[in-house]
């Protein structure tokens, strides 16, 4: 009896139709399953470069073309003010910016020199006024004995013109008041600040009694601290001739160095000890012997330097 039934169901199918035994999947509303489209832009609303005028090079044609323009004659702040009172007002910020009269007084070495044979004492400075370009320079040296004469002291007045950030060149003239007799000289030279922080300084001097000298001198601050500060420092003098009237020999006439430690109370006052060692050398030797002196001396130094 089943075996009967499963033959009718099966005679059943095959007589249905064969589009009815397969399913038409072109008539399903493929739509409902996709996601909604926005609808297209007119192609004038799509620009041709999405990155115009966001970094894109510039061209000739962006580029403004002829003459700088001319520097404006008039002044909004001339509608509510006098113009002579801007005038005025640009005239003092021009200054103020890089126009201005300055000054300083360095004395950069007073000090007492304890030494074999006789202590002494010994200064150095220099003062200055005007701008940044042009300055008129005033310096002093000297030294001499504790109590005693002195021995060497000169006066120079300086006409100092920048050349650069770095290099002043100077010219003027030298006063020596000591030794006897006095010379005035000439002088013409190039001071500044050389690589690695070197401050230099050359000079040379035309006496008026027809003798050259050269003077070459260094220092540099070597900073430990914020407020303590080493300096090495050295001078060495030549001469073109004899001069016996003052006591110096053709060629290397002397050389200076010396090194002392400083401490910047305030870095516009700073007291400091360090040590001097100075030597004649050739003919000047000879004339600082005849005159009863020593042609060598190291001494102990303390002293003060400071600004304003």
């Amino acid at each position: 009896m089943k075996r009967l039934t499963f033959v009718a169901l099966l005679l059943a199918g095959s007589a249905l139709p064969a589009q009815a035994q397969t399913m038409d999947h072109s008539q399903m509303d493929h739509g409902a399953h996709q996601m909604p489209q926005a609808q297209d832009a007119p192609p004038e609303a799509i620009p041709a470069n999405p990155h115009a005028g966001h970094g894109a090079p510039a061209t000739d044609a962006t580029i403004p073309q002829g003459a700088a323009p001319s520097v404006p004659t008039d002044y909004a702040a001339e509608a509510f003010y006098a113009p002579d009172v801007m005038a005025r007002a640009r005239a003092a910020m021009t200054k103020e910016s890089g126009g201005m009269t300055f000054s300083q007084l360095m004395i950069d070495r007073l000090e007492y020199r304890a030494q074999k044979g006789g202590d002494g004492y010994h200064w150095e400075g220099e003062g200055w006024i005007g701008g940044d370009i042009n300055r008129l320079a005033i310096k002093s040296e000297g030294e001499g004995e504790a109590g005693g004469r002195l021995e060497s002291a000169e006066l120079q007045a300086l006409y100092s013109r920048a050349i650069d950030p770095w290099w002043n060149v100077v010219a003027g003239v030298r006063q020596d008041f000591r030794p006897q007799p006095q010379r005035t000289y000439a002088t013409v030279g190039i001071e500044g600040l050389a690589p690695y922080w070197f401050e230099v300084e050359a000079q040379a001097f035309l006496s008026d009694k027809g003798d050259a000298h050269l003077r070459v001198e260094g220092t540099y601050d070597q900073r430990i601290t914020q407020h303590l500060i080493l300096q090495p420092a050295a001078e060495v003098n030549f001469a073109a001739q004899d001069v016996p009237d003052i006591g110096v020999g053709s060629g290397l006439s002397n050389v200076e160095l010396g090194l002392r430690l400083r401490y910047e109370i305030v870095h516009e006052f700073a007291p400091y000890i360090g040590v001097n060692w100075e030597r004649s050398f050739g003919d000047t030797a000879r004339y600082v012997r005849a005159a009863g002196d020593r042609a060598s001396a190291t001494s102990l130094v303390m002293g003060i330097r400071f600004w304003f």
